[in-house]
């Protein structure tokens, strides 16, 4: 389970905004797994731009599962639980998204999630190489950072199991980066030149 911070890699964020929520808010119920979720921020902030673009009705059916193996920290549980963050984690989050989203805390230099957003978001623990999901029936499954620290083999054996997870016509997103296994190349679509964003066929 990496470090991360909130709104790291924004551009891929917005890219989902634009490109994969237009498509999926059209759902009756809209289902994302983040896959590698560390201790919680990019959840958060996937949320964030959830609530920001689709509006209060249509983020009512949204629900984010958000996983991580956390095979070392043994905090992730508590720390994601309390959704508390130290204001170090918050400095690329603009101020109006900051001051909506987020309350201050008794601790100094800490700052809470709201309720709203957290009610959005379900946090368990999973290994992917378990290659089994946990669930089905997402509309957007969002990988990043994980799949570098597989071999080959294993990362197309979890991209199968991502494709299987998918609705029909569902989207799979990595870190600009990382790109598809070629044994997957057939079952999904690239529908940005610039990200690492697919569309499953």
């Amino acid at each position: 389970m990496a470090f991360t911070y909130f709104f790291r890699d924004r551009e891929t964020l917005f890219a989902i905004r634009d490109l994969v929520f237009p498509e999926i808010k059209k759902s009756r119920f809209i289902n994302i797994w983040d896959a590698g979720c560390a201790m919680g921020p990019e959840s958060y902030s996937l949320a964030i731009i959830a609530r920001e673009s689709l509006g209060y009705y249509v983020f009512k059916r949204l629900k984010i599962y958000a996983t991580d193996l956390d095979e070392e920290n043994h905090q992730f549980g508590k720390i994601i639980a309390e959704a508390t963050y130290p204001e170090t984690m918050l400095k690329r989050i603009p101020r109006d998204i900051l001051g909506k989203y987020f309350t201050t805390t008794s601790k100094p230099g800490y700052f809470t999630v709201k309720e709203e957003i957290r009610r959005a978001i379900l946090f368990q623990k999973h290994d992917l190489r378990s290659l089994i999901p946990i669930r089905n029936n997402f509309s957007l499954i969002l990988c990043k950072n994980v799949l570098l620290h597989l071999k080959e083999e294993q990362r197309e054996q979890v991209v199968e199991m991502f494709h299987s997870a998918l609705i029909p016509r569902g989207f799979l997103v990595f870190e600009a980066t990382q790109k598809l296994p070629m044994k997957a190349s057939a079952q999904f679509e690239k529908i940005s030149s610039q990200f690492s964003i697919y569309q499953k066929k």
